[in-house]
């Protein structure tokens, strides 16, 4: 079989694969398991292999590689259109296959291990903020309904909490007492499992080139420095910066028709992670550059004389993004440029 495009829908236990030649035509149907296209892939000549971007693509996709194939991977939005009357696997897997060979395709480049590694620990990291924010609000629930109200903050509800645990108290039953004392220990287990996360990503930006060079840029530190590198790599699948911030869902909606445009909020697609780290870091960022004396703090003096600050806010994290995109790309350091005088 001489197959040119090989598309593979990927499962948990068996794999449905469609060849096309090189005009297109489907040459090959089948359902296998993970070790058996492995073995099929390395009796095939060097082709042009398929997949959606999901749960294992980068795994199969490198073992692959290694045997001289060239990998595709596509976002499944992208291969829904081309999926042709009922959907089942083998009609996914053909569309995969077709979907690959359009010049306009935007494909979704092959992460290695230690880019996966640091991303399943930016997500273990973010479960463990959830967990500890899941917990302070039942603890404040559990004092507002014994009549103890805590302003709000970290800070001042621990310490209002460990007070209870000191001072007499009749609203507050033995019970619940140990409850609280239970719970207080909880939260201090979660603080110092992400204050290890915290530490080992510093570790990491330290060492890490292209992560020590986006530090440079105000407003992001080593957290969001190391979750864009395992993100984005070295930023070549983008062909410029704007794509960058339109990955990241930064940039607005389009309603545009009869060539009138209309732009609405922004899109809020990609990686709900990564656009809040960067629209944080924007924020705290924000007072400081705006008032120095450079392009950038020009820049953002016009829009807040315009517009609310939260939009300055996403514009200011738009904007980081698309420095990010030319300090990956290029190997750079950000520099800021002061007004000329």
């Amino acid at each position: 079989m001489n197959i040119a495009v090989l598309g593979v829908d990927l499962g948990k236990n068996s794999y449905s694969i469609v060849g096309l030649d090189a005009s297109g035509k489907v040459v090959l149907r089948r359902r296998m398991q993970r070790k058996t296209i492995v073995a099929l892939a390395a009796k095939l000549a060097p082709c042009m292999i398929a997949m959606e971007a999901c749960c294992g693509s980068h795994h199969l996709g490198r073992l692959l590689s290694r045997q001289g194939h060239t990998i595709r991977l596509m976002s499944p939005e992208y291969v829904r259109p081309y999926v042709k009357a009922q959907k089942n696997d083998d009609r996914d897997a053909e569309a995969i296959a077709e979907a690959a060979t359009r010049p306009t395709m935007r494909f979704v480049s092959l992460k290695t291990e230690e880019q996966l590694d640091m991303q399943t620990l930016h997500r273990v990291r973010d479960r463990l903020i959830g967990e500890r924010t899941s917990l302070t609000n039942q603890l404040r629930a559990i004092l507002l309904e014994r009549g103890v109200i805590v302003p709000q903050g970290h800070a001042k509800l621990r310490v209002r909490a460990n007070n209870l645990l000191t001072e007499p108290n009749e609203g507050v039953s033995a019970r619940i007492r140990l409850l609280i004392e239970d719970m207080l220990a909880r939260w201090r287990a979660l603080d110092d499992r992400i204050a290890a996360f915290d530490a080992e990503f510093i570790a990491d930006a330290k060492q890490n080139d292209a992560a020590r060079r986006l530090t440079s840029i105000p407003g992001i530190g080593a957290l969001n420095a190391t979750a864009l590198v395992a993100a984005v790599g070295d930023a070549v699948t983008f062909a410029r910066g704007r794509d960058l911030a339109a990955w990241l869902g930064l940039v607005p909606r389009q309603a545009t028709t009869g060539g009138k445009p209309r732009l609405l909020g922004i899109t809020k697609r990609g990686s709900r992670y990564l656009r809040k780290m960067l629209i944080q870091g924007a924020r705290a960022a924000l007072p400081t550059l705006s008032r120095r004396s450079t392009r950038l703090g020009q820049w953002l003096r016009g829009l807040l004389a315009r517009t609310h600050s939260n939009i300055v806010v996403v514009a200011l994290a738009a904007k980081m993004a698309r420095i990010v995109w030319a300090l990956l790309r290029y190997g750079r350091t950000f520099e800021q440029r002061p007004l000329a005088g």
